[in-house]
């Protein structure tokens, strides 16, 4: 299994940038999608979940700005990134919660990371 993430870039503050994830091969279940990022000299940190039964997550410094969905057919989360903020600027990497076979247990996957750099 894969997760390619596409979407990042250089855009200037108050701007957006819209992230797609992609999970590729054979999978069971897919249960949550998400997506973290890290700074430099920073923490990786959530920055928004969603169930597989569309409930979402986000973190406190996202909320209002950035929209996390999923299309389930596709086995694609997006992440909507609005009024980008120069803290924003981040490596933002997916990770998705899945089964690849009806027995064991889910695992965490991830995928690459994509740049996000919001000049001020």
């Amino acid at each position: 299994v894969q997760l390619q993430a596409s979407g990042g870039g250089l855009v200037q503050a108050g701007g957006s940038l819209r992230l797609s994830c992609a999970a590729s091969g054979e999978t069971f279940r897919i249960n949550a999608m998400g997506w973290y990022r890290q700074a430099p000299g920073k923490q990786r940190e959530l920055v928004a979940s969603i169930s597989s039964g569309g409930s979402t997550n986000y973190g406190d410094s996202v909320k209002g700005r950035f929209t996390i969905s999923r299309d389930n057919a596709k086995n694609t989360v997006y992440l909507q990134m609005n009024i980008l903020k120069s803290e924003d600027t981040a490596v933002y990497y997916c990770n998705a919660e899945l089964k690849l076979s009806i027995i064991g247990s889910p695992k965490d996957y991830w995928g690459k990371g994509t740049l996000v750099t919001v000049s001020s």
